[in-house]
């Protein structure tokens, strides 16, 4: 049995891969901006009373974090694995047009948040001599380069980079570092802009096109990542779920594939 802390994991994937590991008999620590748990969420998690708590917590703020990690420390008395899942989509403009505060708030989520809270792991974890963290990559760190998305992008390559950075920095001790790619995911953060109103991508017929062949459920990434997280005992590993093999096979098959999401 082992602790696990995810940020950002009120709703889509970050949900799922919480609910996926109290089923593999895990204790889970929840978190997200709100002050408390959505009561849908509850509802949905109320088999696993007593094996998970949640902790409200805004990753761009260091001492929230900080918190994060005091309280799950506490209630669980070590932590095996810390998942930083907390993202912020872009606005779907060009670079020049997103405002001051969707630039910064960007930023400050996807990179600093989760620099953040991989300083504070390490620290914890190394004091108690074992431990793992994770975070999630998206649309940047394999290089690729999308217009009106690269804020969200840069932030992901940069990600990438840092995980990498940590995961040698971490060589010779018993705390790993690694990263989860899951590729294209149906959640509100495809479907919803940061302010909760309807996306223009899903209006882009060719975006439509693309994410159906690509794009899967969040419980079905989350199947996939969970047994992986707790059975990896590798340093700067690369745990991906939609990998380019895979793509390619969507593609040759699209025309078969009934299922569409958007």
């Amino acid at each position: 049995m082992k602790n696990i802390v995810i940020t950002g994991s009120t709703r889509g994937l970050g949900f799922a891969m919480a609910t996926e590991f109290l089923r593999a008999g895990c204790n889970v620590t929840l978190s997200g901006r709100g002050e408390k748990l959505e009561e849908t969420a509850q509802r949905e998690l109320s088999p696993f009373e007593g094996k998970y708590i949640y902790v409200s917590c805004n990753v761009q703020e260091k001492a929230n974090l900080q918190k994060l990690w005091d309280t799950s420390l506490e209630q669980w008395g070590e932590i095996d694995i810390w998942i930083n899942n907390a993202g912020e989509n872009t606005p779907h403009l060009l670079s020049w047009e997103t405002s001051e505060t969707d630039t910064e708030n960007i930023i400050k989520t996807n990179l600093i948040g989760m620099i953040y809270g991989s300083q504070i792991a390490a620290t914890g974890m190394l004091k108690q001599e074992q431990g793992a963290i994770y975070s999630m990559e998206g649309l940047g760190s394999n290089n690729m380069v999308q217009i009106k998305t690269i804020l969200y992008g840069t932030t992901k390559h940069a990600l990438t980079y840092f995980m990498r950075g940590l995961a040698k920095e971490l060589e010779g001790t018993n705390v790993i570092a690694g990263r989860l790619s899951p590729g294209m995911v149906l959640t509100d953060f495809i479907k919803k802009t940061p302010d909760g109103e309807p996306s223009e991508v899903i209006a882009d017929e060719k975006f439509r096109k693309t994410f159906n062949i690509l794009a899967d459920k969040p419980e079905t990434v989350a199947k996939y990542f969970v047994p992986r997280i707790l059975s990896n005992p590798k340093n700067d590993a690369q745990i991906a779920w939609l990998t380019n093999r895979k793509a390619a096979w969507r593609f040759m098959t699209a025309g078969f594939r009934k299922d569409r999401l958007i």
